[in-house]
């Protein structure tokens, strides 16, 4: 049997986008051209692949069961056929998109940038807000890196630890916790507090930390972001507990108080997150390298 492997290119647009409309766009061909390929694949496999239902389409559980596998002969095939290349940084014109913490952004996204421009002016960086829900945007190649506190468990999305960093609690000056000799798990889980979350979450670890103690706090609010939860704390005497790497700059200016956190808590982890098909890539693995340098934000 003679397989054309520009199929093997269009099962895995069709089966990403479940589409033939959104596949043709991916690949930069016509829908006319997609739905032949459709026909070529559903000849070549015995099966329908995508099936009407209603104004959408749904994948059969063939392709259901082949998606993953698909996906990976993909990028293999594409390894072992693109040349290699030396990179030439003056020269490369190309643009990352970073899914990055929001704080992460305002801590270590300067930095990453001016070394960038340093390096290769015609590299664009595009800093993109974290979603609310978990994305297979890295899976898709829609996202080239993510950095926060979240190791990802797909099996072809790879993930660096590139720092740590303790939690500490936050306060506007003159808060009551400022004026005490020793805040105490029982004086700090007193307090009214703002979780930071961008679920919404009222919840997290230092909840579970204090109920071991047999305590707990009232959580009277949550914020998308720590710019947001600081910006609570700033003007009452709400308790925001956050890492101190990401936070250390804002606190200053914001006129605002560390005190350390009086309950055991391991380190929150950074990584940087990258899909497996980025590996071999010299300009991607150059990026990583200054972002790894970026994110070492241990305290």
């Amino acid at each position: 049997m003679q397989l054309d492997l520009n199929l093997l290119s269009a099962l895995d647009a069709l089966l990403e986008e479940g589409s033939v409309a959104g596949a043709a766009a991916r690949l930069h061909v016509t829908a006319p051209a997609m739905s032949r390929s459709l026909g070529r694949i559903r000849r070549t496999t015995g099966d329908q692949i995508l099936v009407r239902t209603g104004h959408s389409m749904t994948p059969t559980p063939y392709a259901i069961a082949v998606r993953g596998q698909v996906h990976e002969l993909l990028h293999q095939v594409q390894a072992v056929l693109a040349p290699s290349r030396e990179l030439d940084l003056a020269t490369l014109e190309r643009t990352f998109t970073l899914r990055w913490h929001d704080s992460l952004v305002a801590l270590s996204g300067p930095a990453l940038l001016a070394a960038v421009r340093e390096q290769a002016p015609g590299v664009r960086l595009r800093f993109l807000a974290e979603s609310s829900t978990d994305t297979a945007e890295l899976r898709r190649g829609e996202v080239d890196l993510e950095a926060n506190a979240n190791r990802p468990s797909a099996p072809d999305v790879r993930a660096e630890n590139v720092g740590d960093t303790r939690l500490v609690v936050v306060v506007r000056q003159g808060h009551p916790l400022t004026r005490v000799r020793t805040v105490t798990a029982k004086r700090y889980a007193a307090a009214e507090h703002v979780t930071v979350s961008r679920r919404g979450n009222l919840g997290n670890a230092v909840d579970e930390a204090l109920a071991r103690l047999g305590l707990t706090r009232r959580v009277v609010a949550s914020a998308p972001t720590e710019a947001a939860a600081l910006a609570f704390a700033r003007g009452s005497d709400l308790v925001v507990s956050v890492p101190e790497a990401t936070t250390r700059s804002s606190v200053a200016e914001l006129g605002l108080t560390l005190l350390p956190l009086p309950v055991e808590l391991p380190s929150a982890p950074v990584y940087l997150s990258w899909h497996q098909r980025y590996d071999t890539d010299t300009a991607h693995t150059w990026l990583r390298g200054l972002a790894r340098t970026a994110l070492s934000v241990t305290p």
